[in-house]
């Protein structure tokens, strides 16, 4: 087996990159060089697509291919050689192989990611920041798609940009194009909340319970309102509630799903700890999108993956989306005995969501108010992605030490490491919103916009520092949509990416000030002055 190569999460070994038989993530080599694979096959559709248009199959192909890449998605080499054939199959239709040649006269040949991984490392900086920002943005306009909605400038900026990276473009071709990732991100992550408001309504606050009631229950992990939506409606009148796991927390703020009185509470804490969690769990677990980790076998036999999530043994639920299966191990394996209470890290048991834009911009004169009053003083945007690598206790930490006259913003899966802490309110106003999902960042930015609107000043002149935690893909898009708008100052961990180089960081400083977190303590005072 080859060795594999791969930075493109927080925890890559030595910050450097994982190089041997398996990643730091779990991930063989195999499935890892596959993924490169299918990364060079999609450029080749990429390539296709722009000599020859496409079609929606096309799309959606592209969109899946991308985000089956992203860490912790897909862990099943099956599954993914299934896929690089469909990605052919599709680019055959846009561009079929010319019967006098062994080549393809519409130059659409595949793509060897290994010379994007040995190139000059600036280059390789700059390709990296476009291919990761299109994996996690692949994923949300993966999530508006399975709703209905699309967006033509959104899938053909992924096409273009794919493109691109199997070009041999210097830093100053290159740069507009990590630039027009962000901007075309936050288009993307318009067009799903749209999708999730117009489908589910605009969230509203809720308390969120992580008691486990008795009985029988199936836990779902991952992003997708839209397969948690098909689950209650199947589960309706079953006698098995529903529980929430991870970045799922916040479909409970969704009117049309918390109308379902079996969704009741959520389950665990931040997804990396599911492997001591999940530990001879007396329920099922259905994955819909990432955050899945090596599967141990105290609780395999309860593990269900459906759309791009896969792993090796794990019963997967296709396209007709016939929950039976997970419904029938719910009620075989009975649930708990009693109410079963699990602790956020902080020793609390109740979380609170459902502050997304909607509900926050309609205080939005109370919010301006307390700030005119000096009841409020700052806010800040401490969010992100978690996970396992130490360190990460700093987000803790400086929520708690953060004045108690600001205001924490938060959303993605970095809130688990505070929002089980009650930190009182401000004129009613709770200390911590969770703003929702990743893909909710949308919703922090339509509020930092809202509030330099009614201060009459920029963005980079309110009283807001972002304090922000990545991981994986998602997070690079998002940071990429947040210096498109020019936003400056932020404070990010808790390690700087590795397929960041020295040159395109100082660019990153200069232009952006872009800071590495260093502790609370210090930090707080250079913000606060």
């Amino acid at each position: 087996m080859s060795d594999m190569f791969c930075f493109q999460c927080e925890q890559t070994a030595k910050n450097f990159a994982c190089e041997g038989k398996k990643g730091v993530c779990g991930k063989e080599a195999s499935t890892s060089n596959l993924q490169d694979e299918l990364t060079g096959a999609l450029i080749g559709l990429a390539r296709a697509a722009v000599s020859n248009g496409s079609y929606i199959s096309t799309d959606r192909v592209m969109l899946e291919g991308l985000f089956t890449t992203i860490t912790n998605v897909n862990f099943d080499d099956e599954s993914i050689n299934k896929l690089i054939d469909k990605v052919h199959d599709e680019k055959n239709l846009l561009a079929p192989q010319c019967a006098f040649c062994s080549s393809d006269c519409s130059k659409s040949e595949d793509y060897d990611v290994s010379n994007l991984w040995k190139d000059n490392e600036d280059i390789r900086s700059l390709k990296s920041l476009i291919l990761l920002g299109l994996r996690g943005m692949a994923a949300y306009a993966y999530h508006a798609m399975v709703l209905g909605y699309t967006d033509d400038e959104v899938t053909e900026f992924i096409y273009k940009a794919m493109f691109v990276l199997g070009e041999d473009w210097d830093m100053n071709d290159l740069l507009p194009i990590v630039m027009e990732t962000g901007k075309v991100n936050l288009k993307c992550m318009e067009l799903l909340d749209k999708a999730n408001t117009e489908t589910y309504g605009t969230p509203v606050p809720i308390k969120v319970p992580m008691t486990i009631e008795k009985g029988p229950f199936i836990v779902i992990s991952g992003h997708d309102l839209k397969d948690l939506h098909i689950l209650l409606k199947q589960t309706e009148g079953k006698g098995i509630n529903i529980y929430t796991h991870g970045e799922m927390l916040p479909a409970h703020g969704y009117p049309k799903l918390k109308a379902f009185t079996h969704l009741k509470g959520n389950f665990g804490t931040a997804w990396q700890n599911q492997q001591k969690e999940f530990k001879d769990i007396p329920a099922p677990v259905l994955f819909t999108t990432n955050c899945i980790m090596p599967v141990k076998d105290n609780y395999a036999d309860r593990i269900f993956t459906t759309e791009v999530v896969q792993y090796p043994n794990m019963v997967h639920i296709g396209e007709d989306k016939d929950f039976t299966l997970v419904i029938n191990k719910a009620l075989e394996l009975g649930g708990y005995k009693e109410d079963y209470v699990i602790k956020g890290i902080n020793g609390g048991s109740v979380l609170t969501t459902g502050f997304g834009h909607g509900t926050v911009l309609s205080v939005a004169d109370k919010v301006v108010d307390a700030v005119k009053q000096g009841k409020i003083s700052h806010f800040f945007l401490v969010g992100g992605c978690d996970g396992a690598k130490t360190g990460r206790n700093y987000y803790t930490n400086f929520v708690k030490q953060a004045p108690k006259d600001s205001i924490i913003l938060t959303l993605a899966c970095g809130k688990y490491r505070f929002n089980d802490l009650d930190l009182g309110d401000i004129e009613g106003l709770p200390r911590i919103m969770d703003m929702g999902q990743c893909n909710d960042a949308y919703s922090a930015i339509k509020v930092a916009v809202a509030l330099s609107e009614a201060f009459g000043c920029s963005v980079n002149e309110l009283p807001l520092t972002l304090v922000l935690s990545w991981y994986e893909q998602k997070a690079v898009c998002i940071l990429l949509t947040l210096l498109a708008l020019g936003i400056k100052n932020i404070y990010l961990g808790p390690t700087l990416p590795s397929f960041i180089s020295s040159n395109v960081l100082d660019y990153l400083v200069k232009n952006f000030s872009v800071s590495p977190i260093s502790t609370p303590e210090e930090d707080l005072k250079k913000i606060l002055g």
